[in-house]
C-alpha cells in the first residue's frame, strides 16, 4: 500500500509539473519575441494569423457556436493580394499568444487604419465570402466561442484597440512607431516609450482590489447566494461561470495550488 500512495503521488506531482513547465517555457519564448525584432519576423513565418475588421473578428460558424479561423503568412499575403493591398499591412499585426509547440500566433485588423479602412471597408462582404466566415463584434458571440478563443481574441482585440489609440506621442505629437510584436510603441523623437496600460480604469470599474489565493479559491468553491457575513460586508462576487474571467481566475488558482505542491 506504501509502495503504491508513493507511486501515485509521484505521478501526480509530476502530471503538476509539466504543465507548470511547459507554462514557463510558453513564457519565456513570448518574451523573447517581443523583445526581439528579428525573432518575432521570423516566427510569422510560420505563425497563424486571426483576422479582424473594426475591432470585430472574424468568425465561422460550426453547428451552435462559433470558431475562430487562424491563417498562415502565406494564405494573408494571398488575401491582401487579391483585394489590391499591400503585403506590409502585416507589419500591423500584434503578437497574442503561441501553442505548446511554440507556433506564435498574430492578430491583425483589417480596418482600422485610415489609409487603408475606406479600401477594406469597400471589400468586407468580398473578403468575407472568400473567408467564408463573418467579422462578428466579439461581445456578441463572446458565450458561443470555446474557452481559448474568447480568451485569444478579447487578448487581441483589445491590444489592436491600444494601437489604434496610441499612434501618437502626448509628449511631441509625432507618431510612434511599435515594435514587430506589438508589446511597446516608441517616439522616435524623444524615445519615450509607452505600453498597453497592466492599470485600473476608474471609469470602467466601480471598485478593485487586492485577494489572496485563499480567498479567490474559497470563492470559487462557494455555493448558493451571496450572503451578508457577521462583520456586515458581503465576500467579493466571482464572475459567472460561463464567463471567460472566470475560468482564466480558476486556470490561476490551479497554476498556484500545483506550483506550490512539495518536489
Amino acid at each position: 500500500m506504501f509502495l503504491y500512495c508513493g507511486i501515485a503521488c509521484r505521478r501526480k506531482f509530476f502530471w503538476c509539473y509539466r504543465p507548470l513547465s511547459t507554462y514557463v517555457t510558453k513564457t519565456r519564448y513570448l518574451f523573447e519575441l517581443k523583445e526581439d525584432d528579428d525573432a518575432c519576423k521570423k516566427a510569422q513565418q510560420t505563425g497563424a494569423f486571426y483576422l479582424f475588421h473594426g475591432l470585430a473578428p472574424l468568425l465561422q460558424t460550426s453547428a451552435h457556436q462559433y470558431l475562430a479561423p487562424r491563417h498562415s503568412l502565406l494564405e494573408l499575403e494571398r488575401l491582401l493580394g487579391k483585394f489590391g493591398q499591400d503585403a506590409q499591412r502585416i507589419e500591423d499585426s500584434v503578437l497574442i499568444g503561441c501553442s505548446e509547440q511554440q507556433e506564435a500566433w498574430f492578430a491583425v485588423d483589417l480596418g482600422l487604419d485610415s489609409s487603408f479602412s475606406i479600401s477594406a471597408s469597400s471589400h468586407k462582404p468580398e473578403m468575407e465570402t472568400e473567408l467564408k466566415g463573418s467579422f462578428i463584434e466579439l461581445r456578441k458571440a463572446l458565450f458561443q466561442l470555446n474557452a481559448r478563443d474568447a480568451s485569444m481574441l478579447s487578448t487581441a482585440q483589445a491590444l489592436l484597440r491600444w494601437h489604434d489609440a496610441h499612434q501618437f506621442c502626448s509628449r511631441s505629437g509625432q507618431p510612434t512607431k511599435k515594435n514587430v510584436a506589438g508589446s511597446k510603441r516608441v517616439c522616435p523623437s524623444n524615445n519615450i516609450i509607452y505600453y498597453p496600460q497592466i492599470q485600473v480604469n476608474l471609469r470602467e470599474l466601480e471598485t478593485a482590489a487586492w485577494f489572496s489565493h485563499d480567498e479567490v479559491a474559497t470563492a470559487l468553491k462557494r455555493k448558493g447566494s451571496y450572503t451578508q457575513q457577521q462583520n456586515g460586508t458581503f465576500p467579493f462576487w466571482l464572475p459567472p461561470k460561463l464567463a471567460i474571467s472566470h475560468q482564466l481566475i480558476k486556470e490561476w488558482v490551479e497554476k498556484q495550488t500545483c506550483s506550490s505542491l512539495p518536489a
